[in-house]
């Protein structure tokens, strides 16, 4: 198996249990609770006490041929139902479909709403093609929102999806003016951004996706296996730029603000399908009521735990988000800090009232030649002299994002990071910058940003910047990495780069040491690096490379 083969999980909700959950949902419709748990049970009496949950063909949109229809669940109270708020919830990418929501969508309804949960087209049961939140799919989203309404009612409607369905939940707010609230979690605002990040292809995301969506026995449509074929075949980048950018929220950001949506996202640290920056400048361009929650962990495995129904902080602040806006309850939610960080690896949480007040000051450190007798060059905070380091750029180095995705991401919340062997690292095939040992411990927090100039031997090239922290050993964690592309270079000619390393809160403990690794290949992204390229990076006294550090 290759190394890029070792990043695909086979799909993307590995703790979930298909099983579990449909006994969760088969229970709650017959009333036999003889094989769940009393806790279980219980929740489930109270349940169809107030609702009665029954499975629905809800009319999509019309495509093509005809409309399709979309398999799902409709929660109606027994009692008062046109009076009750309503929540839409489309599903994630998998083909569990519906059944990914069902303890949570109960709990909603035990709140007083009315709820429809359903799967997305070309997925599961439901009929159509996947269209990865297209046209069809916003349609369907209205659809959906028509069919609750005319089968139970509903004063106030909000959106709610995890993964796929927080995009098509997102859309559809901009183009559905009854829609009165959002819930995004683990989101995109600039799908495009996600397929390219400087310019560079994420191939390991789309392999994922590819992979994740063959595991369901989803239907892809031929514009969506076309799309995925070019960007991992490196083929018509404008074409699926104007394709992200039509499935991207940050699009349409200012229908949005218009109406002043209340949008909730919930987003971890290191994700490895939507990078957090793009996320988060959709959230910055927000204008309404926003909040952000940010964890340890990627793609949709800090909120996993409340699927499955056992406590989880960013489903709680999901509910009191829609209880606000939706019912009004004056839960506090709306006078608290828009930003809400869980802090590697203490797992502290922290607040702020925006996401500009994260970062506190800035600590410039320059990259600086090797001092004589080490190896690594320095990371320090006065510009040094002119200085070249050659890189090769053809072999992988231990400098990685991750092993893989997702499941590196449930190791990490669960205390136990990547561990990375920095000795091993090949000086002649990466860059290496390294800080003296911390005085006090250094609070990382906000948007890295790197500024180097280096010499590419040939017209395209990438390189990926990995900050890492340093233990006395030598072993490091991964703080944060972002890649960089140059796709119309003359050889020879320096490429300037000023790269956002991905947003990060991190403590680094007193004693460690930043580390800055710059090599040309990594599993998870597609590379423009022709085979035996080189990379000269550079620093003068006129425009010295350094690396902007955020701390609280």
């Amino acid at each position: 198996m290759t190394s890029a083969e070792q990043t695909r999980p086979r799909s993307l909700y590995p703790e979930l249990d298909e099983g579990t959950l449909m006994r969760f949902f088969e229970a709650l419709v017959s009333g036999d609770t003889g094989r769940l748990a009393p806790s279980r049970a219980a929740e489930i009496d109270q349940a169809r006490e107030l609702v009665a949950p029954v499975r629905v063909k809800v009319p999509g949109a019309d495509v093509g041929a005809g409309s399709v229809e979309l398999d799902g669940v409709l929660w109606k109270q027994r009692t008062g139902a046109e009076q009750c708020p309503g929540i839409v919830m489309p599903s994630p990418w998998t083909g569990l479909g519906w059944l990914v929501y069902v303890v949570q969508a109960t709990r909603f309804a035990l709140a007083g709403y009315n709820v429809l949960t359903y799967t997305t087209r070309g997925f599961g049961a439901s009929g159509g093609e996947v269209e990865v939140a297209g046209e069809p799919d916003v349609k369907d989203a209205s659809r959906a929102l028509d069919y609750l309404i005319e089968q139970a009612g509903a004063t106030r409607v909000g959106f709610l999806g995890d993964s796929y369905g927080s995009g098509i939940s997102q859309l559809a707010a901009a183009q559905d003016e009854r829609i009165d609230a959002v819930v995004a979690l683990s989101t995109w605002g600039d799908l495009g951004e996600a397929f390219y990040e400087n310019t560079t292809r994420h191939v390991a995301a789309v392999q994922t996706l590819l992979g994740a969506a063959q595991q369901a026995g989803a239907r892809l449509s031929e514009s969506t296996q076309r799309v995925f074929g070019d960007v991992l075949s490196n083929q018509n980048i404008e074409a699926t730029l104007k394709w992200a950018a039509e499935r991207s929220p940050l699009t349409y950001v200012e229908r949005i603000n218009r109406r002043e949506v209340p949008v909730y996202f919930a987003h971890a640290w290191h994700e490895t399908l939507f990078p957090t920056n793009q996320t988060l400048r959709m959230f910055h361009a927000l204008t309404g009521p926003k909040r952000i929650n940010l964890s340890i962990g990627d793609h949709s495995s800090p909120e996993m735990t409340g699927m499955v129904g056992l406590p989880n902080r960013i489903w709680e602040d999901a509910h009191r988000w829609l209880n606000h806006h939706l019912k009004d309850v004056e839960n506090g939610i709306g006078d608290e800090d828009q930003v809400i960080s869980q802090i590697m690896w203490n797992k502290t949480l922290e607040s702020r009232p925006t996401w500009d007040a994260v970062t506190g000051r800035t600590e410039r450190l320059y990259l600086t030649a090797a001092p004589a007798g080490e190896d690594d060059g320095a990371l320090i905070d006065k510009p040094g002299s002119a200085w070249s380091t050659v890189i090769q750029t053809s072999a992988d180095t231990p400098a990685t994002v991750a092993d893989a995705i997702i499941t590196t991401g449930y190791a990490e919340m669960a205390g136990n990071p990547k561990t990375y062997p920095t000795g091993d690292i090949s000086h002649a095939d990466a860059g290496v910058w390294t800080s003296t040992p911390m005085a006090v411990a250094a609070r990382l927090r906000g948007i890295p940003r790197l500024h180097l100039t280096y010499t590419p031997s040939a017209g395209q090239s990438t390189f990926i910047a990995h900050l890492f922290d340093v233990a006395a050993d030598g072993s490091a964690h991964i703080i944060t990495h972002a890649p960089f592309t140059s796709l119309d270079a003359d050889p020879g000619q320096p490429v300037t780069a000023d790269v956002e390393l991905q947003a990060t809160g991190y403590d680094i403990p007193a004693g460690h040491r930043l580390m800055l690794v710059l090599d040309g290949t990594d599993p998870f992204y597609g590379d423009a690096n022709p085979p035996r390229a080189t990379l000269t990076i550079a620093s003068s006294q006129d425009d010295p490379s350094y690396l902007d550090i955020p701390l609280s």
